[in-house]
């Protein structure tokens, strides 16, 4: 799943938040987080302000598929 399903599904999640209103809210024009959606090409940055605005946090991880061992 990309990040964009994911930003997706919080914002379904958070309300039916739009695109646009979730822009407003990171300090971007709905223009250029529609760009950045239909290319799937954001920042830790970024995702981190979109995580923040729908009252989620952020988790990176590289798993060893072995083990499952988070790095």
């Amino acid at each position: 799943m990309g990040m964009v399903e994911k930003i997706r599904i919080a914002m379904v999640k958070r309300g039916n938040i739009s695109e646009a209103a979730l822009a407003r809210q990171v300090g971007v024009t709905p223009q250029n987080f529609n760009h950045k959606m239909k290319r799937d090409n954001f920042t830790e940055a970024d995702l981190r302000e979109i995580a923040g605005a729908l009252g989620y946090e952020l988790e990176i991880n590289f798993v060893d598929p072995e083990t499952g061992e988070k790095v």
